[in-house]
């Protein structure tokens, strides 16, 4: 999970958007409205409300409302793990929002969920000898 994460406001350009992601290297930001969440906008949501050249449309007139997701899978910060990952493998969802408090704490995606299982392989490598394949 990425803690303490950025977020957008609804109203913001996507090329505000863009340029937050790119800054902080991350591929999801939540996104605001009046402070309080309002769903989550990624890389790949604005490259396809955009299309292959932004460069060649009005990307400045065009807002985070436009390309986010509304109906974003939140999930209380102590929620199961294997609940977490059950969910977004079944409805095919690349992040999730955590909260604590219906306060907005961290961004989980695939890309943590590879990165910690990878590093799971790894330590059950390292105790067999490290002999077994993962």
């Amino acid at each position: 999970m990425t803690p303490f994460p950025y977020s957008v406001d609804v109203a913001a350009p996507v090329t505000t958007a863009r340029a937050l992601m790119h800054e902080h290297q991350i591929s999801h930001l939540p996104v605001t409205r009046d402070g309080e969440l309002a769903g989550i906008v990624a890389e790949r949501d604005i490259r396809l409300l955009l299309g292959a050249n932004p460069a060649d449309d009005d990307s400045d007139q065009t807002t985070v409302t436009e390309a986010m997701v509304k109906d974003t899978y939140i999930v209380d910060m102590d929620t199961r793990l294997d609940e977490v990952l059950n969910h977004m493998a079944e409805h095919h969802l690349s992040s999730a929002i955590v909260t604590r408090r219906s306060k907005l704490v961290g961004v989980f995606t695939v890309t943590d969920a590879c990165r910690h299982f990878a590093e799971f392989l790894q330590e059950q490598v390292r105790r067999s000898g490290g002999d077994d394949a993962a």
